[in-house]
């Protein structure tokens, strides 16, 4: 008895001896684990990868163009009246809380006239004007952009801002084929034609004497340019973008440097399309130009060519023996412009809810 009695004191000592100490074990522990929680800062305010998302798009485009058919020298000077519509198809992935990368292909053409952009009144458009050279071009591109958000957002798609600014930057590669339409009053079999242009060396291309470099149908460019995007809903995105395509070559019109001796080119068709200053009506309208205006600005001009024919063109116009046969301005290359409203799908990325226990 005295035995079963001793063995229960010592049951009950233990156990009380047990508790305070896991209890005292315990409070260090919470202690413990409050102070971690304290300092823990979580990744609520960082961009992960489960907040990364894709989204595919549309856009309606309109194509300007600055060159040497614009109304008047400088990158600055366009013809409105000569936008064209295109339009685009792209993907892209947002991998940061600003930043995008954008795959893109567009189409669209551009196109301008000296008859229609050149004021014959202004000493400053009228060479142009009596020059009378137009074109259109239709322009496939595939581009690379880097997109950066002026509001940057750390939570999911489901959480972005409502509107943000942005600005991109990348590369592009384009194709393009410059055409010019031949006069309806011409003699030729490609009379009322559209016909390629860089196969007839309309600058002395195709000649030994002028030593120019043809130019090549597969460019690249540098594309750049601002934009607005507002979201619409969850998944719906609407931007309005204005972007610049910077070129390293000056014949997207086919014009760049100084006219030649017609001689030296290898066709009539090439001819009639290199000198342009003596036709009657404008090629596309088949409008009456106004010679009062050609007179009064210049006079005529005879010369034997290399190929010994004769040939009748204005001072300055057709020609390599006049001091001012200038044809384009080969200082400045050509820019395109694309203004796009623009239309974004997101698919969504990796995001999933929260799970609770």
């Amino acid at each position: 008895m005295r035995k079963a009695l001793f063995f229960l004191l010592f049951l009950i000592s233990f156990s009380l001896v047990t508790d305070n100490s896991w209890a005292q074990f315990n409070r260090k522990k919470i202690k413990r684990n409050n102070k971690q929680m304290s300092k823990f800062k979580g990744n609520k305010n960082s961009f992960t990868k489960q907040k990364q998302y894709a989204t595919v798009g549309f856009s309606i485009n309109a194509l300007n163009y600055f060159g040497d058919l614009s109304p008047l020298s400088g990158a600055a000077s366009t013809d409105i009246a000569f936008t064209r519509p295109g339009f685009s198809l792209w993907g892209s992935y947002r991998f940061g809380p600003r930043y995008t990368v954008e795959a893109a292909y567009t189409w669209g053409t551009v196109s301008g006239s000296d008859y229609k952009s050149a004021d014959p009144t202004d000493e400053n458009a009228v060479f142009r004007y009596i020059r009378n050279l137009s074109f259109r071009n239709r322009i496939h591109e595939l581009s690379a952009l880097f997109v950066v958000d002026y509001f940057e957002n750390n939570a999911t798609y489901i959480s972005r801002v409502k509107l943000t600014p942005y600005a991109f930057i990348g590369i592009a590669a384009f194709y393009h084929n410059p055409e010019a339409k031949v006069n309806q009053e011409s003699t030729l079999a490609e009379a009322g034609q559209w016909v390629k242009l860089k196969p007839l060396g309309t600058e002395g291309q195709n000649s030994d004497k002028y030593n120019i470099n043809q130019y090549k149908n597969l460019q690249v460019a540098i594309p750049f340019g601002i934009g607005a995007r507002y979201r619409l809903n969850q998944a719906l995105d609407l931007s309005f973008q204005l972007g610049i395509r910077f070129l390293f070559f000056d014949y997207i019109d086919d014009v760049s440097a100084s006219y030649v001796d017609l001689g030296e080119l290898d066709s009539d068709l090439a001819r009639e399309l290199s000198d342009r200053s003596r036709e009657l009506t404008s090629a596309k309208s088949n409008t009456q130009r106004d010679f009062n205006v050609i007179d009064a600005f210049t006079g005529d001009q005879t010369y034997i060519g290399a190929d010994g024919n004769t040939y009748d063109v204005f001072a300055g116009y057709g020609s390599d023996t006049h001091p001012d046969n200038i044809r384009g301005n080969a200082k400045d290359n050509d820019l395109l412009l694309f203004t796009q409203i623009r239309i974004a799908y997101i698919l969504g990325g990796s995001f999933r809810k929260a799970k609770y226990r």
